[in-house]
């Protein structure tokens, strides 16, 4: 036991192992900078496009390409034979995960918090909370996969099948939990992200792996050149942080009390849905680099095309796109702290070899 706490220890690093530190520096100099430099993020904010913020591409970029280099493309056909990760992971998204996101927020934003919060302002606030739960995500778990030694060939196979049933499944969730009849998917901000997050790294590491490897040998890709992208993923997260939290300065300092009461339920949802998919992959004892990334996905959301349709549905200035802002400020932080506690706990599954032919 101690051994393997040792190996957790190990397996977050410096980054991981001061966690708290990071996230609390990282809020506090966001907010700050956007308050003391308000021009930074309206600068930033003009590279923006279908809600897409481009610099944050950039970052988030810069995280996923180490994990991108270190997927073997023809494991990848080899992925696909092992339905029981995809099982999990199509389940908890797409027949859980919008229903108990509407549970939990209709609880607390109308019925605990009701004095707390108008009605109509409450309802606004349970559209946002839909609109996060019905997108899983798609860019930022190759990043919490890195971080969690998962899978990279598998990752890439349970983000593909996710996007693929996104495009059908998204918009009769929407319609059937908050009764309405005119969503609309922005499909300029699904398929650039998509662009930005999947296929561009994709083809990166795809083409540079195949270029070391052919003119310096794998022994040197695998022991030499991935070793030089140590920490860029670290980083780019805690520059990503920084960015995130200046352009929400000032809905911070506006509405702390009303952010306070929308985080409770995504937070609790968050660890609920997390612990369905990770105890179900123990149950079913699949090796934890294809459980910790599987449980990733439908914890954290698709926030870009949440934060797109709120806008689109119910305005800018709307209960629901806050809500949906809300769920942007919660989310790295609380997936840190997830990786914290999978990467502690690896030592709960088998190793895949153990296992290669159940899965």
């Amino acid at each position: 036991m101690v051994k393997n706490k040792r190996r957790a220890k190990e397996a977050l690093g410096f980054f991981g192992n001061y966690l708290t530190i990071w996230v609390t520096l990282c809020i506090i100099a966001g907010i700050m900078i956007g308050q003391l430099f308000p021009q930074f993020p309206k600068i930033l904010s003009k590279f923006e496009y279908a809600q897409v913020s481009i610099p944050v591409a950039i970052l988030i970029w810069l995280m996923i390409y180490p994990m991108m280099l270190k997927i073997d493309f023809s494991s990848i056909v080899e992925a696909t034979k092992k339905p029981k990760g995809l099982t999990i992971t199509c389940a908890t998204n797409w027949l859980i995960k919008p229903f108990t996101m509407y549970f939990f927020a209709w609880l607390f934003l109308k019925v605990i918090f009701k004095a707390f919060i108008p009605a109509q302002l409450g309802t606004e606030y349970l559209a946002g909370a839909v609109l996060l739960g019905a997108a899983p995500c798609t860019a930022m778990v190759f990043v919490w996969s890195h971080l969690t030694n998962g899978d990279p060939a598998y990752t890439l196979v349970q983000v593909a099948v996710n996007d693929l049933i996104l495009l059908i499944g998204f918009t009769p969730i929407v319609a059937i939990l908050l009764d309405v009849s005119n969503v609309v998917v922005p499909y300029d901000t699904l398929f650039l992200s998509v662009i930005l997050f999947v296929v561009i790294p994709l083809s990166g590491g795809y083409l540079s792996r195949k270029y070391v490897i052919k003119n310096k040998g794998k022994d040197y890709f695998e022991n030499t050149f991935l070793k030089k992208f140590n920490g860029i993923t670290e980083l780019g997260l805690l520059l990503t942080l920084i960015i995130i939290f200046s352009f929400q300065g000032d809905v911070i300092m506006d509405n702390p009390v009303h952010i306070g009461l929308i985080a409770i339920p995504l937070i609790i949802q968050t660890f609920f849905i997390f612990t369905v998919a990770y105890g179900w992959a123990k149950v079913w004892k699949l090796p934890h680099n294809i459980a910790a990334p599987g449980s990733m996905i439908g914890a954290s959301n698709f926030f870009e095309l949440s934060v797109a349709v709120a806008i689109s549905l119910f305005g800018l200035k709307s209960g629901a796109t806050l809500a949906t802002v809300v769920g942007v400020l919660v989310e790295v932080p609380l997936m840190l702290t997830l990786v914290k506690i999978v990467n502690s706990t690896a030592h709960w599954f088998p190793q895949e070899s153990k296992l290669r032919k159940s899965i």
